[in-house]
């Protein structure tokens, strides 16, 4: 479904990443783990279409869509949650949650999304009318994942979406990603909390210094002692 082919990318002439290849299969939840200052936001955002890419290649669906323009890569499907959240603060929850379904193939389900986000959300419905700054964080970080799903996105791009909420929120943000999933929506998640987001995961990454390090199946990476050590605490 989604490829990334020995890609790089820089900041000017600093380097943020080397040579990283990644896949996502069609309704796979895979989760990209490392220490701060590693690459993992600037490697989501390449693969939002954010960033651009130096060397290498981005295939979705089988198409290079390397050098495409950062608004066709949410027309064909991908999208993100940006750490941080990025939401209109002055506009309302509705307002915001509608900006996420104005391209052509959501807006035909901008009905049924909203009743989806609001059965995964439940504590947004109460609040639609509110300004989104108004919102607890843990509700903001709802509202931001359902302007994403409102895309009706193939592949879901979430960049630390527990960071900053107490240990209930992050509960009940990990269930909505297993049912994201669930419902057959790949699902790329960075994640500083390496632990919840190995048990999500059917496949798992580790970046450090802008490269790919370790991969494979998320059950076997967490029992190595250098994941346990480096990331557990153990």
């Amino acid at each position: 479904m989604f490829e990334l082919d020995r890609i790089s990318v820089s900041y000017g002439a600093a380097p943020a990443l080397w040579d990283v290849s990644l896949t996502i299969q069609p309704a796979e939840l895979v989760c990209v783990v490392g220490p701060n200052g590693a690459g993992k936001t600037t490697m989501i955002n390449a693969m939002a279409g954010l960033q651009p890419v130096r060397e290498g290649c981005m295939r979705f669906n089988q198409q290079d869509i390397t050098r495409l323009p950062s608004h066709q890569f949410c027309e064909m499907g991908i999208a993100i949650v940006p750490e941080g959240r990025r939401l209109f603060t002055q506009m309302s929850v509705f307002d915001n949650l509608e900006l996420g379904s104005f391209i052509p193939k959501a807006k035909v389900h901008r009905k049924k999304s909203l009743d989806w986000v609001l059965s995964l959300f439940p504590a947004l419905e109460v609040k639609l009318n509110s300004m989104a700054g108004s919102l607890s964080g843990g509700q903001q970080q709802m509202v931001a994942i359902g302007r994403a799903l409102m895309a009706c996105p193939d592949l879901l791009l979430l960049d630390e979406p527990s960071l900053g909420l107490s240990p209930l929120i992050v509960q009940d943000m990990f269930r909505a990603i297993r049912e994201i999933n669930g419902q057959g929506t790949s699902v790329l998640l960075v994640e500083q909390n390496v632990a919840m987001a190995m048990s999500l995961a059917t496949r798992a990454y580790v970046v450090e210094e802008g490269r790919i390090v370790m991969q494979g199946l998320a059950s076997d990476l967490i029992s190595q002692p250098e994941i346990q050590r480096a990331y557990l605490g153990l």
